[in-house]
């Protein structure tokens, strides 16, 4: 298994640039506290998954963390991992439900349902 790379995304450019980098996969956003045990934990589940993570440590980017709960329309959690296809949260988890296992499933069942 290849290693996790962790993009650090800290202003709304770099998002843009990190959600068109993969137009037609989906990607994967990790909104991270660097001062929490259960993001901690997260993080550690995140390195896992073998692909490329765009990294949102909120107490360098708040205001892109901000940025991100109203451009996609969800409640600010951390940790907190998106799947975005097309500049849309297809699927999301927060707090102990960050797992890579989680995000492989929702991976798939995304790739089923787009081959149907």
């Amino acid at each position: 298994m290849s290693s996790t790379e962790f993009v650090e995304i800290r202003d709304n450019a770099s998002l843009d640039h990190f959600l068109k980098s993969s137009p037609k996969a989906p990607v994967i956003l990790f909104k991270h506290s660097n001062s929490c045990g259960v993001s901690a934990q997260a993080y550690r589940e995140m390195a896992k998954l073998g692909r490329t993570v765009g990294l949102i440590t909120v107490q360098k980017a708040r205001i892109l963390s901000d940025e991100v709960e109203r451009r996609f329309g969800l409640s600010h959690e951390t940790p907190q991992v998106m799947l975005v296809r097309d500049n849309e949260v297809f699927w999301n988890a927060s707090h102990g439900r960050v797992r890579a296992d989680a995000v492989e499933k929702a991976l798939s069942a995304a790739d089923s349902a787009e081959l149907q």
